[in-house]
């Protein structure tokens, strides 16, 4: 069962405004990710829906984040039907995200009170989003879809609107400027975190590193 609320995760989402994005198929790797996540400050994090026995992956990635990181917010991304929704809250899931809308998976998440965030790319798609109880929408994939002028131009009409854009975001002050000048409520982050090159060399202080940075300067500009 989710240890935190639907309500938690959108307000954790909302005062840390950064969710790191990350799979990988190796359970230690994935391990020493969330740790250095955490260390770093974050306190929501997507494992990715990828590959062959992700559950599997997540049921003990999880387990371990309880004892090990235990203000940890675990949640799952890539989830596109209620069948694989439905498996992933079995084993604990706080939150499900996924890149569009079914309607199936928004009921089987709000039966259960799981925060559900689906992926958008128009006013219309967020409009419904809404109807279907998502407190906080994605945006996918962030630059393609328009990027901080397409936020900007939807809190027009929707100011209400708690958007989270994923895909074509980074680290950079210039690049989270535009961002969370444009309204966003947190971003998606994932290979700007997590270059390969560093998780061959298991250098995990770096994202430890890149966590703080991301953080500090999203915390300058909130205020």
């Amino acid at each position: 069962m989710a240890r935190f609320s639907r309500i938690e995760v959108a307000l954790k989402m909302k005062e840390t405004g950064m969710v790191p994005v990350f799979y990988h198929q190796d359970i230690e790797v994935c391990k020493a990710v969330v740790k250095a996540c955490y260390d770093g400050g974050a306190r929501v994090f997507e494992f990715t829906n990828r590959g062959d026995f992700a559950t599997l992956l997540f049921a003990e990635l999880n387990k371990w984040s309880i004892e090990h990181c235990p203000e940890m917010i675990m949640g799952v991304g890539s989830i596109v039907d209620e069948a694989t929704a439905a498996m992933y809250i079995a084993l604990g899931t706080n939150f499900v995200v996924a890149p569009l809308i079914d309607e199936a998976t928004a009921k089987v998440c709000n039966k259960r009170k799981i925060a559900w965030s689906p992926g958008c790319g128009s006013v219309t798609e967020i409009g419904q989003a809404h109807e279907l109880g998502a407190e906080v929408v994605k945006i996918f994939p962030g630059s393609q879809v328009g990027g901080p002028s397409f936020v900007k131009a939807v809190k027009g009409p929707m100011p209400w609107a708690s958007i989270m854009p994923t895909g074509g975001v980074s680290s950079t002050e210039e690049n989270l400027k535009g961002w969370f000048n444009a309204g966003v409520t947190c971003v998606g982050m994932g290979s700007q975190l997590f270059p390969k090159e560093v998780l061959a060399e298991k250098n995990y202080g770096y994202i430890t590193d890149k966590c703080t940075e991301a953080l500090e300067i999203i915390n300058r500009l909130k205020k």
